[in-house]
């Protein structure tokens, strides 16, 4: 696999929408100090079953209104199509053009099933009511989605995401390159030939991290398991040997050919900028 030229690498960063003042004024400030990096773009996540929608609006509308380019994640969760359709507009009229649309997370006890759409569906109804505006991106999972019945399907799905529509996907975090590289090949196989970006998880909270991921499925490799185990509450020592581990991982990705990286930042300067600078990436 070639190694993808530095004008051609797309560099992105993930926020999700704050639920308090504090939290908005933090993030407005995490936000300047990662644009002055000159990302491509920066997403902000929805939560379960639309929970954080009017967040989402609302920080997507801060980003946007500070000059910097932004995705907002969207999915039915359980608005109607007439909700969508709204949002879709409000979006289009801030001067909006890219979007990450998923199914989304269906909160626990939720009603109301039939108003839950898969991505594919959300793609080709944005695409229905808004044409080229958009440029979509999805989701995709080189290790598998935690609910897929096999590896087959899983990829069949993502193919229905794209054949619907979607310029470009991100991928769930993983700490394997081995399993990113495959997963592109196999996609190639089906035709698929959209960019395909990894998504980038720094480690700074073993014991968040290993929580996270058994909800998720990524998989965090037995290695690298024990050895975050093996500094206790050493959180320092956590940290330091995260930026180092997944700085190396960023490197194996760009130099095997990735066509960027997407950061979950978790509403943080560091470590996604202490990686960012080891890779030299201010300098692009």
């Amino acid at each position: 696999m070639t190694t993808s030229s530095s004008d051609k690498l797309r560099f992105s960063f993930e926020f999700f929408p704050p639920k308090t003042e504090i939290g908005e004024e933090k993030l407005k400030e995490v936000h300047r100090q990662l644009a002055e990096l000159k990302p491509d773009f920066f997403s902000v996540t929805y939560g379960a079953g639309g929970s954080t929608r009017d967040g989402t609006r609302q920080a997507v509308t801060s980003i946007h209104e500070e000059g910097s380019c932004v995705a907002p994640h969207m999915s039915f969760g359980g608005s109607s199509e007439d909700e969508v359709k709204q949002l879709l507009l409000d979006y289009q009229n801030l001067g909006i053009n890219r979007l990450v649309a998923l199914r989304g997370d269906i909160p626990s006890g939720a009603g109301g099933a039939d108003s839950y759409y898969y991505a594919n569906e959300l793609v080709e109804f944005v695409r229905r009511h808004t044409g080229d505006h958009f440029h979509i991106e999805v989701a995709c999972y080189p290790e598998i989605h935690p609910k897929s019945e096999s590896y087959e399907k899983d990829l069949y799905f993502f193919k229905q995401k794209i054949d619907a529509g979607a310029n470009s996907a991100i991928t769930q975090y993983f700490y394997n390159p081995d399993a990113y590289f495959r997963y592109l090949e196999n996609c190639q196989q089906l035709g698929i030939d959209v960019p395909i970006v990894p998504g980038i998880m720094p480690i700074t909270n073993y014991s968040n991290l290993a929580r996270f991921s058994s909800n998720c499925g990524a998989e965090i490799p037995r290695w690298l398991r024990q050895r975050l185990q093996g500094f206790g509450d050493d959180v320092d020592s956590i940290r330091a040997y995260g930026v180092e581990v997944v700085t190396r991982l960023c490197e194996d990705l760009l130099q095997g050919g990735a066509p960027g990286l997407h950061f979950y930042t978790m509403n943080q300067v560091s470590p996604s900028g202490v990686i960012w600078n080891n890779l030299g990436l201010s300098e692009r």
